[in-house]
């Protein structure tokens, strides 16, 4: 049970606003900026690019592009909602052995792995793509297209990634393209969501194989690099009292009304602290509770998503958020004539890390350099993808477009474009993997 000193604790927080450093950011209009490629680098990997396997290799490509579309409208119509997978990922996994990869497996948390075998297997490059999407299992789910235009919940988040992975791993296999390092391709699990980044999250632990560096394929047009993670926390909030008769029961202390007030606190403060410094954002996402509209409700109950580009202001946010949810507490449990107490329970459902990485580390110079390659700017950005675990870690990351036009995505009315060049965005995902995990000689 909460003193009444707790009512001061969220004043107290707002009144150190004043005193928060204002931090500078490289995304503050979510834009991403330009980045500069070393010349090394640029001359890296167009050598690497004229050489007569990658060529061979970028020519599968684009001899795959009927099949790639073929591909992309069978797996998007199985559906994968973050921890049902499974369907997903046991076709994708039969691809993968289709495709010639030298083993094939699912790890304890469902994720779908490819090993491709380097020559001097010293290290390993991960090639990511997730199979989830963010609809139900009960989401009708069937391709339809409009010339070019394909139309369905997950076309291109993220099936049109997983397409993309498969179709590297065909051309080089058609190529014989041969690699220092090993290359693990993978369909992680649980990225969108409540899924909360559990397959990647799993990989980065002690019971997985080391990842020296990590390239994902999630969205965004050719040229859109993602070498900085946006963090975020997760909450659900539950407000519990013995509930009763709107009027025979009156005076007992009401869940709904405190939520109401914790809601109002918190937008109040949260609104004051993310005017100034490094973006942040919040949202109550969902609320619920109560049984008909003359019962006092005995649980009330929301969803928080809290964002932010450094953990300096995702933490302050965080304790905006539980101080407003106390200040509730105390004062309608101060406020009922009689009863008991109301409870709260606060359960972290979303915990994503952030963190950046500079533009000078060389998996990131490769992917610029690849990216200028084929004539497109590069743009470095700031996102929250399955790169964020990596990133967070200090380990080598990036997170490459998927190529061609999307819109709407987490919608029903979700598609994807199919342009002209759009088999260019995969070429230029393999010519970023080979860089990295070095073309054997």
């Amino acid at each position: 049970m909460l003193n009444r000193t707790s009512t001061f604790t969220l004043f107290t927080l707002l009144s150190c606003f004043v005193f928060l450093p204002k931090h500078g950011n490289t995304q503050e209009n979510g834009e991403g900026k330009s980045g500069k490629v070393e010349s090394s680098y640029l001359k890296e990997v167009e050598q690497l690019a004229k050489t007569k396997p990658l060529q061979a290799a970028f020519q599968s490509i684009l001899d795959q592009t009927q099949r790639n579309r073929n591909e992309l409208i069978m797996l998007t119509e199985i559906p994968a909602p973050p921890f049902m997978e499974t369907k997903r990922g046991e076709r994708f996994a039969s691809m993968l052995k289709e495709a010639g990869a030298d083993s094939v497996w699912t790890d304890k948390e469902g994720n779908v792995l490819a090993l491709r075998k380097g020559k001097k297997r010293t290290r390993t490059v991960a090639f990511d793509a997730h199979l989830d999407t963010v609809f139900p299992l009960e989401t009708k789910i069937k391709v339809s297209n409009n010339a070019d235009t394909l139309f369905a919940p997950g076309i291109a988040d993220n099936t049109r990634g997983l397409v993309l992975l498969l179709s590297v791993v065909r051309a080089l296999e058609e190529a014989k393209v041969e690699t220092e390092a090993d290359v693990l391709f993978v369909g992680s699990v649980g990225e969108e969501g409540l899924g909360d980044l559990r397959g990647t999250k799993f990989l980065f632990t002690d019971q997985s194989r080391r990842i020296d560096s990590w390239i994902a394929i999630d969205g965004g047009e050719t040229g859109t690099l993602i070498n900085m993670g946006l963090g975020s926390f997760r909450y659900r909030v539950t407000f519990r009292g013995p509930g009763g008769h709107s009027w025979g029961a009156f005076g007992l202390a009401n869940p709904q009304h405190a939520l109401g007030s914790a809601i109002h606190y918190f937008s109040k403060a949260a609104d004051k602290f993310t005017r100034s410094g490094a973006r942040t954002s919040y949202n109550v996402g969902r609320i619920g509770g109560g049984t008909s509209v003359n019962s006092i409700a005995f649980e009330s109950w929301m969803e928080v998503d809290m964002r932010s580009e450094i953990p300096e202001n995702l933490n302050m946010v965080d304790s905006l958020l539980k101080a407003s949810i106390q200040q509730a507490l105390v004062e309608h449990n101060a406020m009922k004539r009689m009863g008991p107490a109301l409870t709260v329970e606060i359960k972290k459902i979303g915990d994503r890390p952030s963190g950046e990485l500079p533009e000078s580390l060389p998996l990131i110079q490769r992917a610029m350099a690849a990216t200028t390659y084929f004539g497109v700017s590069p743009r470095l950005t700031r996102g929250s993808t399955n790169s964020n675990v990596p990133i967070s870690k200090g380990i080598p990351a990036i997170t490459l477009g998927q190529g061609g036009k999307t819109g709407n995505n987490h919608a029903l009315n979700e598609w994807w474009y199919d342009e002209k060049d759009s088999y260019k965005a995969i070429q230029l995902a393999l010519l970023t993997l080979v860089s990295e995990a070095g073309l054997a000689k």
